[in-house]
């Protein structure tokens, strides 16, 4: 048997290193090493020294795994990524060189989870716990979606209008998981993302935070991204 990659799951606005409680309990289960770091969302340049950060202390092949603002951290990367030898998106930004987060959004009309975005006076941007509860993580148990607002990670508005540089999806290859009730990020936008990096695709029913209500789906995307990188596969629990 091979030995199994390193995981490290990038978690994304709005959201902290605690939404992959369930994916991290069913990765360790399977003999994994897996880190789910907290990111401080100050910038995109802040969040990625983070995330090179953990990567220089994994030790073998490390395969990224990034949902919503945590696929842009990690495409940011660019093609300087030592030891990653994959990367997976969970409805997250995959964007391509000269794009921006902010431009991107800004093509069409706001979608109901972003909508009424607070902006505290640092410039920092909230979800309403309204928006967040019916809209950002639509099908989780409205009590749990209310612990996930209460411990949400604000982003600083800057990260809209950093321009991507060369993206690390052009020189890795890529998995991306497709949240087809996303009412955060278009899923015909994650479906061009998956599209155009040419990613193995899956599509969930799922809102925007797949790794929460969806947790079963999400590792086993995973695992197929272990299996492709020449790792061996575990069995993994249902959703």
């Amino acid at each position: 048997m091979s030995k199994l990659p390193n995981i490290v799951l990038v978690h994304g606005a709005w959201a902290d290193g605690s939404s992959w409680s369930a994916v991290v309990e069913r990765l360790q289960a399977g003999g994994y090493s897996v880190t789910a770091p907290q990111f401080p969302e100050t910038s995109l340049a802040d969040d990625v020294a983070r995330l090179r950060q953990v990567l220089n202390r994994q030790s073998g092949p490390t395969i990224v795994v990034g949902h919503s603002y945590g696929g842009q951290i990690m495409t940011a990367l660019g093609d300087d990524a030592p030891s990653v030898v994959g990367l997976v998106y969970i409805a997250a930004f995959g964007i391509d060189e000269g794009e921006s987060l902010g431009a991107l959004l800004g093509a069409g009309p706001p979608t109901p989870a972003l909508a009424h975005l607070i902006v505290d006076e640092q410039g920092f941007a909230w979800i309403p716990e309204e928006d967040f509860v019916a809209h950002f993580a639509a099908d989780v148990d409205p009590a749990k979606a209310r612990v996930m607002y209460a411990v949400q990670q604000a982003l600083s508005m800057s990260t809209f209008e950093d321009v991507m540089g060369v993206p690390a999806w052009k020189s890795h290859p890529t998995w991306y998981l497709v949240a087809t009730e996303d009412q955060a990020i278009p899923p015909d936008a994650e479906r061009m993302f998956a599209q155009r990096m040419g990613a193995s695709t899956v599509e969930v029913g799922s809102s925007h935070v797949a790794m929460v209500s969806r947790p079963g789906e999400v590792v086993r995307l995973i695992e197929a991204a272990a299996d492709a990188t020449g790792t061996s596969s575990v069995a993994q629990g249902s959703a």
